[in-house]
């Protein structure tokens, strides 16, 4: 039977490009492919067994083209424990170029595809087969969700009281025993209400169980329905028998009972741990004053359109991101950067959504609305974070898929031994049901993700998104980390020191010349030299023929005339050696020395000086304390990096590296061996953050940052560093403390249910108790405060 998919290819520059495709794909056996250059799609038919999708894109791939992926959140419900998720997973990871990620905790999955092969239509439909629930994630309101998340609090609320109260009876029964009460329920009475309990308020038990075995898995719904089920029917079978055994409804009514309690606890627990998540989508206001033809009139947030103007009052939230117009004002920005000082805005300052206007009135111009303000992407890497797995997880998915059918081994040799050993077939019983009630695979695959969603909520409400699990768990391992130095170990605003013109040169064509060639440069030290020229009222001059050479220099013809600009190294060159003496000496004193000529004749230099970050000294102090090695990373010449990294307390730097070269410096660096960082401003040193196993992005405003850093630090101090490393530790000291009591749990629970040593009530006590231990130990990590220490 042959199967027709399409989808798109990238990569194509002309038509030659779609027949190059199509010949390399027809080649393959069972493959028909067409290929359309207008649309940049690519129609393939398979008609062989031997021929793959997986095959055709790899074949796309290795021929120089590309086939984009793209990703889907999707929200699951009827998960009730590790063996789930993972179930889960495997349904979907079967699809062909699909790779899914199912988070227990945050109850949704994570899918990468390739549009066309798959869609999120089948992703549900295959995981409604399975018998869970699913739907994309929405794009609704934080209060919607939170009254979602309540309205299904409050029915599983109602589902437990009315457990409770059928249990009651059995409870006073169990109460008074110790006292040698001899109260006791008529057998038909215990099975008529033990009936309701099993049958109806623990119908959803069966529902996941059977969906489970349906599709050829075990979970924890399967361990506690064979329990309570094996209780029941043996004591059924008791009173209608009239047998002279024990009945042990009150077991099987208590577990299911006391199981309702535990997910009711663990749910509210639950929500607790995207508290951080929810704080930050409350942020934005609904309502956004927008001027119209003169008039203020109140929209929507979701109606403002890039370009809109709107008035922000004091007191109240910016509505999304933009410009400022005219007004003055101090803005609260804490709640993005975790910077407790409010920041002062003026005209041609940025706003962003969700921020705080402190006392007076801002009129801005829209520049990012909806999903493109800073708070949605703020939003969407902590999602991210919080939905991916880290290293650790996936040592606990192995285990987790394992689990379920090695307890139902070992209480089929429970029962089994004891009845031989012991010739009571009921002790062996009892045991048996113990076992199967009290393994509990759902605190293990709650022990990661819970603690990883509530340190990812922390960091962002500090200041700190980390991109994904991985980064949170690598922080804490680094033993190198590289800074870069304008920008980063220093404040990034250098200003002219000094401007020395050639003998018989004005100062005033020194500056006009540089102010010329540096006029449309973003560069930092191009931006003072322009500064400083404007400041000394110096005009720009007609230019061609401009040409940049990245972290050398720049050329052009001015006025005529061939005109050069940059580094002493960059001049000596081209043939046009600057002053030495001059040079040496500016550079002595830590400055960046700037060399200029003019038709081919040195003009002067202008040197620029760069302050050292406050903070530098301390995070760097504080870094080797910990025993981590600290480098510098710069473009700038040896003598003014040697200045800076004796004056930051940097034993290891290296100079005059272009910014192309700094991430080979990086692998270089990692090839030595070690875990290593690199902290950049997170845009020309982009490639070096992206080749570190460990990216940190210093600073709010490069938006690269959010696409190449693992972690991002929104505030603009070195210090956030400390405090990144710090929640790595205190995360993954979590993390161990889970595992820890969801493994000795089982590993001590499990012998002493075996050897009959464990009543099945107090196992079902136990089983339910320890997801709301390992989720409320991971709620201690909000104790957690960045403090600027390791």
């Amino acid at each position: 039977m042959s199967q027709t998919m399409s989808f798109p290819v990238g990569g194509m520059s002309c038509a030659a490009c779609a027949a190059r495709i199509e010949k390399i794909l027809n080649r393959q056996d069972g493959v028909h492919a067409s290929v359309n250059f207008a649309t940049g799609r690519v129609q393939v038919v398979l008609d062989a067994p031997a021929a793959t999708i997986g095959a055709v894109v790899a074949t796309i791939r290795k021929a120089g083209f590309t086939v984009d992926e793209t990703s889907v959140d999707l929200s699951i419900t009827g998960m009730s424990c590790a063996a789930c998720a993972a179930r889960i997973e495997k349904i979907l990871n079967r699809l062909p170029l699909t790779q899914a990620s199912v988070n227990l905790a945050t109850e949704r999955a994570h899918i990468m595809f390739v549009p066309g092969i798959a869609d999120a239509d089948t992703f549900i439909a295959r995981i409604e087969k399975a018998g869970f629930g699913a739907a994309r994630v929405d794009d609704g309101t934080p209060d919607d969700a939170q009254a979602r998340r309540l309205a299904a609090w409050q029915a599983e609320r109602a589902h437990f009281v009315l457990l409770l109260v059928l249990s009651l009876p059995f409870f006073v029964q169990m109460a008074l025993m110790p006292f040698g009460a001899m109260y006791m329920m008529p057998g038909w009475l215990q099975l008529v209400l033990a009936g309701v309990v099993q049958f109806y308020g623990a119908r959803h038990l069966y529902q996941r169980a059977w969906n489970a075995v349906r599709g050829g898995g075990a979970n924890m719904d399967v361990l506690v329905v064979m329990g309570t089920t094996i209780a029941y029917v043996f004591s059924a079978i008791v009173v209608i028998a009239h047998l002279h055994q024990p009945v042990y409804f009150e077991a099987s009514v208590a577990i299911i009972t006391l199981i309702s309690l535990g997910r009711l606890m663990e749910a509210r627990a639950r929500d607790r741990t995207g508290a951080g998540l929810e704080r930050l989508l409350k942020l934005q206001p609904r309502l956004a004053h927008v001027l119209v033809d003169g008039a203020t009139v109140d929209r929507p947030v979701a109606d403002v359109r890039v370009g809109d103007t709107f008035v922000v009052r004091p007191g109240e939230s910016i509505p999304v991101d933009g410009e400022v117009r005219d007004g003055t004002s101090e803005v609260n920005e804490a709640m993005l950067t975790g910077e407790s000082l409010p920041v002062f805005k003026q005209a041609g300052a940025r706003v962003f959504g969700g921020t705080i206007n402190t006392n007076g009135v801002l009129r801005a111009t829209a520049t990012g609305v909806g999903h493109d303000t800073a708070l949605a992407h703020i939003v969407k890497m902590v999602e991210q974070a919080q939905g991916s797995k880290a290293h650790v997880q996936r040592l606990v998915d192995r285990i987790s898929n394992i689990f379920v059918p090695t307890v139902l081994v070992i209480a089929l040799v429970t029962f089994v031994a004891g009845w031989l050993v012991t010739g009571d077939a009921t002790w062996s019983l009892v045991s048996a049901v113990s076992v199967l009630v009290i393994a509990c695979p759902c605190s293990l695959g709650l022990a990661t993700p819970t603690a990883i969603m509530v340190g990812t909520g922390l960091g962002a409400r500090c200041g700190i998104l980390f991109r994904n699990a991985d980064a949170l768990e690598q922080a804490h391992r680094l033993t190198t980390i590289i800074m870069d130095k304008t920008g980063t170990l220093t404040e990034g605003r250098p200003t002219v020191s000094d401007v020395v013109p050639a003998p018989g040169m004005d100062t005033g064509r020194l500056l006009q010349i540089a102010r010329t060639l540096e006029q449309e440069s973003e560069h930092p030290l191009a931006r003072a030299i322009v500064d400083h020229a404007a400041a000394a009222g110096v005009a720009a001059l007609p230019i061609v023929d401009f040409r940049a050479i990245p972290g050398m220099g720049v050329t052009a013809m001015v006025d005529g005339a061939p005109a050069c600009l940059g580094s002493p190294r960059f001049m000596a060159g081209h043939g046009m050696a600057p002053d030495d003496d001059v040079t040496a000496r500016l550079e002595q004193d830590g400055k960046t020395v700037i060399a200029v000529t003019a038709d081919g004749h040195p003009i002067g230099h202008i040197a620029l000086m760069d302050r050292l970050r406050p903070d530098a000294v301390r995070t760097v102090s504080a870094l080797k304390d910990a025993g981590i090695r600290v480098m510098m990373l710069t473009g700038d010449n040896p003598r003014s990096a040697a200045f800076i990294a004796k004056q930051a307390g940097v034993d290891d730097y290296l100079a005059g590296v272009l910014p192309g070269d700094k991430a080979q410096a990086v692998r270089t660096c990692h090839d030595r061996g070690g875990v290593v960082g690199m902290v950049g401003d997170g845009i020309n040193d982009a490639p070096a953050l992206a080749a570190a196993d460990v990216g940190f992005a210093i600073g709010a405003g490069a938006a690269i940052a959010l696409d190449t850093a693992d972690i991002v630090l929104m505030k603009s101090e070195l210090t956030s560093v400390l405090d990144a490393i710090s929640l790595s530790r205190a995360t993954l000291s979590k993390i161990r403390q889970n595992l820890f009591f969801a493994f000795i749990y089982n590993i001590l629970g499990l012998p002493l249910a075996a050897f009959g040593l464990l009543n099945p009530i107090v196992a079902g006590a136990a089983m339910a108790m320890s997801s709301v231990s390992v989720v409320s130990n991971s709620l201690l990590l909000n104790r957690w405060r960045p403090d600027g220490r390791i």
